[in-house]
C-alpha cells in the first residue's frame, strides 16, 4: 500500500531511532520554511518528485524480523491527514514508532499518545520565541510548538528535545534562552545541539557559517550534548 504523502524510505538506520535498528519514512509537506532546511524537494510542493508512491507496507511486512521500528519524519509526518491510520498499520505490524516533528500540531500529538501510536518523539526546538518567526519563516506558531512541548513534559511518552545549530543564526545567547525555558518547563532529558548541515540548495541559500559556536558559553543548567559537530566548532 502507497500513500501519497510518503514520498520516499531510507530503509536502515542506526542513529535516527536511539538504540534501534530502524528505517525511515518520509513525509511530503512541512507548514514550516527554516532557513537552513535542505529537504527542499520534500518541503516545497512545487517540485516535481519521481517517487511519489511508495509501498510501505509491503516494505514493513517484508522486515517484521530485522527492523525494530519506522522512523516517521519529513517535511513534517503530523500534517498528513492519515497519520494516525499509517501509525495503526505500523504498529499492526508490530514495530515500536518515532516521530520526528517541529510541535506545531500538538492536537495530532496528543491523539497519537492517547491511542498509543507513538513510542518516541524527537522535537526541534527551532529558536526561542523571539526569534522563531525568523528562523521558520512563520508568524504566530511558538505558541503550538509551546503546547507540544508541555505536553511532552507532561506525558510518559519517551522524548528528546533538539536545536539546529547554524551559528550565523543561532548564537550561544539565543541556545541560552532556549535552555533557560527547558529549565522554566522542568525538562528532565537531554537538550541535542545538532550541526547545520551544509548543501548548497538549502531554502534560505546559507552559506557556510562564518562564526564558531563556543559550548563554553552554554549553561549548565541540563544536560547538552553534540550531533554532527567537530572540533573547529565547540
Amino acid at each position: 500500500m502507497s500513500h501519497p504523502d510518503i514520498v520516499d524510505i531510507t530503509p536502515l538506520t542506526l542513529s535516527d531511532y536511539p538504540e534501534k535498528v530502524a528505517c525511515i519514512l518520509w513525509f511530503n509537506n512541512c507548514n514550516l520554511r527554516c532557513k537552513y532546511c535542505y529537504n527542499t524537494s520534500l518541503v516545497l510542493p512545487s517540485i516535481t518528485r519521481d517517487n511519489q508512491a511508495v509501498d510501505y507496507l509491503s516494505f514493513l511486512r517484508k522486515r517484521k524480523d530485522f527492523l525494530d521500528g519506522v522512523v516517521l519524519s519529513g517535511g513534517e509526518c503530523t500534517l498528513c491527514p492519515d497519520i494516525q491510520i499509517i501509525c495503526k498499520q505500523i504498529r499492526d505490524l508490530g514495530f515500536l514508532i518515532k516521530i520526528d516533528t517541529n510541535g506545531t500540531s500538538p492536537d495530532v500529538i496528543r491523539q497519537l499518545i492517547e491511542n498509543k501510536l507513538v513510542d518516541y518523539v524527537a522535537l526541534d526546538y527551532k529558536a526561542p520565541k523571539g526569534l522563531f518567526s525568523e528562523i521558520t519563516g512563520k508568524k504566530d506558531l511558538f505558541q503550538n510548538f509551546s503546547q507540544t512541548l508541555d505536553l511532552l513534559i507532561q506525558s510518559e511518552i519517551e522524548f528528546e528535545v533538539r536545536t539546529t545549530i547554524h551559528p550565523d543564526l543561532l548564537d550561544e545567547s539565543a541556545v541560552n534562552l532556549i535552555i533557560d525555558d527547558l529549565v522554566s518547563r522542568n525538562y528532565q532529558g537531554t537538550y541535542y545541539l545538532q550541526y547545520y548541515f551544509h548543501l548548497p540548495k538549502n531554502l534560505g541559500r546559507l552559506s557556510e557559517p562564518t562564526q564558531a559556536f563556543n559550548m563554553e558559553k552554554l549553561s549548565d543548567q541540563i544536560k547538552v550534548e553534540l550531533r554532527n559537530f567537530s572540533d573547529l566548532y565547540h
